[in-house]
């Protein structure tokens, strides 16, 4: 068995099942807001009892985040030790901030959003919803700002030689604000506020098409829907913004892409197809001449640089970086259709009682997920085949005293245990919705009222 490989799908596996839960919170935790600034200005009680049932669903994701995203740090220790040394200066400091200025900030107040609905002011579990929010999107930042220096390093020095080499942080703004950081923070906070807002719309749209939990339903569709429609809108900005980025700093990639393979000529852009690599063509596809080369330069006629431009050992694989980005941007389109439909239907006074829309609003919620897993495939295999682009081979990045044996070992145990996992968090979640929001207890919420 390959080493290399089995490495890589072990580490995949981690990152895109802890992956399912993080936008989740952070998209959670952004509508819990609303909705407790709702009940702050109206003091109805409905939008007290909408949050109440969300902070469940968001405490459940919570804690299935925590626990998925511990493994991911064990593995630079077993399997990936010489990029741990090799990026331990940056991913150090950047994981350092990430546990003082998120995490602790995030579960600090968690206790007082799941258990102080009744033992505190209504003004002070609205704080401890939004520091909770704001620790959900620190944590975020840190962990984009890490990811983003591997595909665009900056503000470091290479100090050491051979296997001793390491990079060493020079300029801690310059890191933080790489090429590519901010750029890629807007467009994965934004997929995050979609992966919830669109829950928050499958189930409230199940409620209705179930006639169950129906003023409850209304209230969560309408402040997911504002969410959704300006988050799939905004993406769509942020990742033209992206694709820009990385035309300038990382043309191997967008070669794979769009599949262009000449190294200097116009480019076109592929609506959907399937790449040859072998004969170095795009299969069953429709293209718009030119397109991709008028998005970069202006000018449909100047030429990109393509997949022939670069040494074979240093381009990724076409085909799956091809897919993955047109299959991203296709969901991201259905996204924003199905949020503008939903709004005008709205508007009109018909979005509660048009079956048809509500079924696909109840279906939407894989869409999003769909798409970040997707992005997230674009953006790490489309590195390749370095884990620090330019720097540092995925290759050489391994352990040297770990076996292949141990890795397929490791890797079993790991999968069985994620699946039984999600068995537990779609068994927990279904039985929440089962049982639906409790109505307040109106004596409770009397209490809670004279605290404010």
């Amino acid at each position: 068995m390959d080493l290399l490989l089995l490495s890589r799908v072990q580490f995949a596996l981690t990152i895109m099942f802890h992956y399912i839960y993080p936008p989740l919170s952070i998209g959670l935790g952004l509508i819990i807001v609303i909705l407790e600034s709702m009940y702050m200005l109206t003091r109805k009680p409905l939008y007290h009892m909408a949050s109440r049932f969300w902070v469940k669903v968001f405490g459940l994701t919570f804690a299935l985040g925590v626990a998925t995203g511990i493994v991911m740090e064990f593995e630079f220790g077993t399997n990936w030790s010489t990029y741990s040394r090799y990026v331990g200066d940056v991913f150090g400091s950047a994981l350092a901030a990430e546990g003082v200025f998120a995490f602790f900030l995030e579960s600090g107040f968690l206790a007082i959003l799941l258990f102080g609905w009744d033992k505190v002011s209504p003004f002070m579990h609205w704080l401890s919803a939004l520091l909770v929010c704001l620790g959900a999107h620190f944590s975020a930042i840190w962990i984009v700002v890490a990811g983003s220096w591997m595909q665009t390093p900056a503000g470091y020095r290479i100090v050491g030689d051979g296997l001793n080499a390491r990079a060493e942080i020079t300029d801690f703004g310059a890191m933080v604000f790489n090429p590519s950081s901010m750029e890629r923070l807007a467009h994965v906070t934004l997929g995050c506020w979609n992966a919830g807002a669109f829950l928050v719309l499958s189930v409230s749209a199940y409620y209705l098409l179930r006639k169950r939990h129906v003023e409850f339903a209304k209230a969560s569709m309408k402040a997911a829907l504002a969410v959704a429609v300006i988050a799939s809108i905004a993406q769509l900005v942020t990742g033209r913004i992206s694709a820009e980025g990385v035309a300038k700093h990382q043309p191997a990639k967008l070669a794979a892409m769009e599949a262009h393979f000449p190294a200097q000529a116009p480019a076109d852009m592929y609506l959907w197809g399937y790449v040859d690599e072998k004969k170095q063509a795009v299969r069953y596809g429709l293209k718009v001449p030119g397109l991709l080369s008028y998005l970069i330069h202006g000018n449909a006629a100047k030429p990109v640089p393509g997949v022939n431009a670069f040494k074979k050992e240093d381009m990724p694989p076409v085909n799956i970086v091809f897919q993955s980005y047109h299959w991203m941007v296709a969901i991201g389109l259905c996204l924003i259709a199905l949020s503008i439909i939903s709004v005008v239907y709205l508007w009109r006074g018909k979005l509660f009682e048009t079956p048809w829309l509500l079924k696909a609003l109840a279906l939407s919620v894989l869409l999003p997920q769909a798409a970040n897993q997707l992005g997230w495939m674009t953006a790490e295999v489309g590195r390749q085949p370095w884990i620090v682009y330019g720097l540092l081979r995925t290759s050489e990045g391994l352990s040297k005293a770990v076996q292949a044996h141990a890795v397929l070992t490791s890797l079993i145990m790991f999968t069985l245990i994620y699946l039984l996992l999600f068995i537990l968090f779609v068994y927990l979640f279904d039985s929440k919705i089962k049982h639906g929001p409790e109505e307040p207890d109106p004596k409770a919420n009397t209490r809670h009222l004279h605290r404010a």
